[in-house]
C-alpha cells in the first residue's frame, strides 16, 4: 500500500486531493495540519512513500509569518526526510507569485530553492507546481479566491465588489491540479522539477463575474449555459458547490388542464429543451405537425399509442409503447402526429425538442391525424 503524507491537509487543494486519493484503496493517506506536532510529522515522513507538501501561508498577520509558514516549515519537512535516511518524493504547491518580488512570492521562491538544493545534494525527487489562482469546490470565500467569493456572494444575492473589471485572472481548476499531482504519486517523472497544470484559463474579473451571474440566472430561466466541457463545466460545478442547502432545489411552473399537466424542465442555448407531460386515461395530446422541429418522446409510466399521417401521401402509421419497455419515439417533419393514453392509469411522458419553443415562430401547426 502506498503511504501518502499530505501537509496542509485541512486546506482547499489538500481537501480535494485527499478525497480523490481516498478513492484508491491502494493508497493510505496521512494528514498533517498546523495542529500536528513535530513528532507526528517526523513519524509520518519516516513511513511515507510520497509527500504532498501543500501547507502554506498566504494571509498572515505579519510578513514574518510568510517565512515561518512557507520556508521554515518546508525546511522542517526536508529535515524529517533526512532524519528518516531514505528518499521520499516531494510534490510541492508553489505559486506563480514566486516569479514576483512580493513578500509572499519571495517566501515561496525561498521554499522552492530549499527543495531544489535538497534534491541536488541528495538525489531526492522534488516536483514543484507554480500554480496560478486555483478554483473549485471548498475554497474559502472572502479569503484569497475571487471565484470563491463571487460564487458564494452571487449564490446568496450578496453584493460583489469589482474594482477593475478589465484586470486579467489566470485560473486552473482544482480537479486538474489534483489530477496532475496524483499522477506523481508513484514518484516517477521524466521531466524536470517544475510542472504545469493544464488547461489554464484566462479571463478578466468582469467576465468572471458575468459568467457566474449567468449561471445563477439560468436556474430561474429554466435554462443552462454550455456547461458540458472546459471552463464553463468547471465554473458551473464550482458555482453549484456554493449554493446554500435551501437552494439545492427550485420549482418548475406547471400548466394544468383537463388533459393533464405539462412542465418545461430545461432549455439549452442550441440543443433544444426538455419537458414532461401527463395524460389521463383516454386523453389524446398533439394533433399537429412540424416542418423542421423534431421531438423525442419517452413514456416512463403508462401505455401510449402514437399515430402519424404523412401530409402529402396520406400514409398512416401507428405504434404502441409503455413505461414497462422504454422506447424513444421520434416525431418526423412532414407527418402530423398525436399520442393517446390507452392505459388505465395516468401516463407520464418525457419530451425533448431540438429547439427552444419560440412563440413568434413555433413551427407547430394543427392537423388531425
Amino acid at each position: 500500500m502506498t503511504r501518502i503524507v499530505v501537509t496542509g491537509a485541512d486546506g482547499f487543494v489538500a481537501q480535494n486531493l485527499i478525497v480523490r486519493a481516498d478513492e484508491n484503496p491502494a493508497w493510505n493517506i496521512v494528514p498533517i495540519t498546523r495542529a500536528s506536532t513535530g513528532a507526528a510529522l517526523a513519524e509520518a515522513v519516516a513511513g511515507a512513500d510520497v509527500i504532498f507538501h501543500l501547507a502554506g501561508v498566504n494571509r498572515p498577520g505579519n510578513e514574518a509569518e510568510f517565512t515561518l509558514g512557507n520556508l521554515d516549515f518546508t525546511r522542517q519537512v526536508i529535515a524529517s526526510i533526512e532524519a528518516a535516511g531514505r528518499a521520499v518524493p516531494i510534490v510541492f504547491s508553489s505559486s506563480i507569485q514566486a516569479e514576483q518580488g512580493n513578500p509572499y512570492g519571495r517566501s515561496k521562491k525561498a521554499a522552492e530553492d530549499a527543495l531544489l538544493a535538497f534534491a541536488e545534494r541528495s538525489g531526492n525527487p522534488v516536483h514543484l507546481f507554480r500554480l496560478p489562482n486555483v478554483f473549485g469546490k471548498w475554497a474559502r470565500p472572502n479569503y484569497n479566491s475571487a471565484v470563491a467569493t463571487f460564487c458564494h456572494n452571487i449564490a446568496r444575492g450578496l453584493a460583489v465588489a469589482v474594482h477593475d473589471a478589465a484586470a486579467p485572472v489566470r485560473l486552473v481548476y482544482v480537479d486538474d491540479v489534483v489530477d496532475a499531482m496524483l499522477a506523481l504519486a508513484g514518484g516517477g517523472s521524466g521531466q524536470g522539477p517544475f510542472h504545469m497544470v493544464a488547461p489554464e484559463y484566462r479571463v478578466t474579473v468582469g467576465e468572471l463575474k458575468d459568467r457566474i451571474e449567468a449561471l445563477r440566472d439560468a436556474r430561474a430561466a429554466l435554462a443552462t449555459e454550455r456547461v458540458g466541457a472546459g471552463f464553463e463545466r468547471a465554473l458551473n460545478a464550482t458555482f453549484l458547490s456554493y449554493l446554500p442547502v435551501e437552494d439545492f432545489a427550485y420549482p418548475l411552473p406547471v400548466h394544468d388542464d383537463p388533459r393533464g399537466r405539462f412542465a418545461e424542465m430545461l432549455k439549452t442555448r442550441d440543443s433544444g429543451q426538455f419537458s414532461f407531460f401527463t395524460a389521463h386515461p383516454g386523453i389524446t395530446r398533439g394533433g399537429h405537425y412540424h416542418h423542421s422541429k423534431t421531438e423525442k418522446f419517452l413514456v416512463v409510466r403508462g401505455q401510449a399509442r402514437f399515430k402519424f399521417r404523412h401530409l402529402v401521401t396520406g400514409q398512416h402509421h401507428a405504434l404502441d409503447t409503455s413505461g414497462d419497455q422504454p422506447q424513444v419515439v421520434e416525431t418526423i417533419p412532414g407527418w402530423t402526429h398525436d399520442i393517446t393514453n390507452i392505459g388505465a392509469e395516468e401516463m407520464i411522458v418525457m419530451l425533448w425538442a431540438n429547439e427552444v419553443f419560440d412563440r413568434e415562430r413555433p413551427d407547430t401547426y394543427a392537423a388531425a391525424v
